[in-house]
Parts: C-alpha cells; sequence; structure tokens
C-alpha cells in the first residue's frame, strides 16, 4: 500500500480528499465519507482507520473532507462538496465500474444521497455511485429534526426545520434508488437510533429496491472500529456488491 495521496477537487481548504491505493490493481473504489453531524470540529480523521483497512482489503479509499456547518458548509454546500469529490474520481486513472460510497452517521446520509444525485440539474453525473454501506447513517431527515438528534443537527444542516422542499436531499424520500443500499446499525446506538436504518430500509423494499438493514451488537461507534465484528460486516457487503 502506498501513502495516501492528497487532492484538492476545490479551492476552499475544506474541498481535499485523500486516495489511498491497495497493491495492485483495485478491485473498485470506496468514497469513505465522515459523519460528526455535518459540524465542522468532526473531519477526516474518522475516515483514515476505514481507509487503512479498505486498501488491506484490496479497494481504492477515496477519504474525502468536505465543507460542514460552521465553516461554510451545510445544504446545499456540503452536498456540492459530496458531489464534486466523486466527481473528481473521473480524473484520477481509476476502475469506475464499482464505485461504492460508506458513510457513518450523517456520512450515511451523505453516501446514500450521493446515490441519488444525479436526479438534480444542480448535480450532473459523470461518476455514478454502484452500491451504498451506510453506517448507523442519518436517513431520515424529518424524524432526526423530530427527535433532535445531535441537539438539532438536522435545522443546522437545513438551514430551517425540514420541510417538502428538502425532500431532494431526505435519502427516506429519495426511494426507490436503483443500486443496493446496505444499512449497518448498532442495536444499542442512542446517538442515532436503528429505527433510522429500520425505517429507511422498510420504505426502500416497499417502494421495489434492494435494501437491507444489518443490525450488530454495540453503540454508535462499533461501526467504524476496524477491530470490531461490525467493520467485518462492512467489508463483507462491499465485498457483494
Amino acid at each position: 500500500m502506498s501513502e495516501p495521496r492528497t487532492v484538492r477537487y476545490g479551492a476552499d481548504p475544506s474541498q481535499v480528499a485523500e486516495l489511498s491505493l491497495p497493491e495492485g490493481l483495485p478491485r473498485g473504489v470506496v468514497v469513505v465519507i465522515h459523519g460528526g453531524f455535518w459540524r465542522a470540529r468532526y473531519d477526516r480523521d474518522l475516515g483514515r482507520p476505514l481507509a487503512r483497512g479498505l486498501t488491506e482489503h484490496g479497494w481504492a479509499a477515496w477519504n474525502i473532507e468536505y465543507r460542514r456547518v460552521g465553516n461554510g458548509g451545510g445544504s446545499p454546500h456540503t452536498l456540492d462538496d459530496v458531489h464534486a469529490a466523486i466527481e473528481t474520481l473521473a480524473d484520477l486513472d481509476l476502475p469506475l465500474g464499482q464505485v461504492l460510497t460508506v458513510g457513518h452517521s450523517a456520512g450515511g446520509h451523505l453516501a446514500t444521497w450521493a446515490a441519488a444525485r444525479g436526479r438534480s440539474a444542480r448535480w450532473p453525473t459523470s461518476v455514478r455511485v454502484t452500491g451504498v454501506v451506510s453506517q448507523a447513517g442519518v436517513l431520515d431527515l424529518r424524524t432526526a429534526y423530530d427527535e433532535r438528534l445531535g441537539d438539532g443537527a438536522v435545522e443546522a444542516f437545513l438551514g430551517h426545520p425540514p420541510g417538502p422542499d428538502d425532500d431532494p436531499v431526505d435519502p427516506l424520500r429519495n426511494v426507490p434508488l436503483d443500486v443496493p443500499v446496505h444499512c449497518v446499525h448498532g442495536v444499542d446506538d442512542d446517538v442515532v437510533p436503528v429505527t433510522q436504518s429500520r425505517a429507511y430500509v422498510a420504505a426502500a423494499r416497499a417502494a421495489g429496491a434492494t435494501a437491507e438493514v444489518h443490525e450488530v451488537p454495540g453503540d454508535h461507534f462499533v461501526v467504524i472500529d476496524p477491530d470490531h465484528d461490525a467493520w467485518a460486516c462492512t467489508l463483507e457487503l462491499l465485498d457483494g456488491l
């Protein structure tokens, strides 16, 4: 494995990503999207252990940073950045037949949204996401707002309480997707409750999509612990996508 290569995809200091490559030809690309309720005090450091684990497993890892609430982010700017970071993959001489997104918490929201972004004229898409693994993702913005997850994080991200105009950026209201979505979630998660994944998967399957919830023992963070069985579950799911 090589050392991560830092790539800028825009002029803002947060518009940066790290590319990690395995030995030999990558089996595909996994876009790693960190969580932290879209807030600026959390950054791509959270994704680095996962990127290392992915390259050890034969994947190219694209660990992206983006503008967050508190440093110019929030909707739609955070979404603009995630879109731009994924589109930049087209310039990096990588095999793009399989581009998967993996995101934790708010990153799970962004990872799932990324598979639907091409539906909007704002985000014309040339690099297609072919599968999603959401790790304890915030997938129902309206319920997350009602339950005040992250101490009001949804309202801070949107800039207002969620309403019908926000449906294009709310994963639950973008079903069905035409790619598989797997939700890995700790049953004892008291930060983002497992009901977020259950509700998304139920809605997606009712709409005819391929979606599964994989409930694992543990809290909000076991899913991003490379030494936990939950990470082994994520790697297995990626292998099957």
